[in-house]
């Protein structure tokens, strides 16, 4: 087993950062969805949507910010091209969406595909003694959990 200088595997290491390249490339895909429904909603609920879903969007594209620089981190390059991002992404993309309930619906949707990605991430990770990206993946996992939590209740649905 060969270490790199922060003390892990490379060969483990190589392989989360691909795995972390798949989830930036779904968060592009996720974050531009966001901005598509804060831009196109209409409705009565515009107002609080519109709001919310800028929200969402800030905080992907933070979360865009904190995966890049993690793969950097484990000495690999993070995909940069939407060409890369369409032909990795795995969460559905929205196009024209206006109504409410088929935007949350989508969030929704989108980020059952991120935690899932994440949580195979965060095993690899601790396979691989990576504390730094086990702790990344375990504040994803808390914070969209509460998201789809939320989501769901607004549309009425229980997770």
């Amino acid at each position: 087993m060969t270490l790199n200088s922060l003390g892990l595997d490379t060969e483990k290491t190589k392989n989360l950062a691909k795995d972390l390249n798949s989830l930036l490339a779904n968060f592009q895909i996720y974050y531009q969805n966001l901005r598509g429904i804060h831009w196109n909603i209409k409705g009565k609920r515009f107002f609080d949507l519109h709001v919310k879903f800028e929200e969402l969007y800030t905080d992907a594209n933070a979360k865009v910010d904190e995966i890049a620089e993690r793969i950097l981190t484990l000495g690999e390059t993070p995909l940069h091209t939407f060409e890369d991002y369409s032909a990795k992404a795995e969460v559905p993309v929205g196009k024209n969406i206006s109504e409410d309930e088929k935007a949350v619906q989508l969030i929704v949707d989108s980020l059952a595909k991120l935690l899932q990605i994440e949580r195979q991430i965060l095993d690899k990770s601790g396979d691989a003694d990576d504390e730094g990206t086990n702790s990344m993946m375990s504040d994803f996992i808390t914070e969209q959990e509460k998201t789809v939590w939320m989501m769901k209740a607004w549309l009425g649905e229980t997770v």
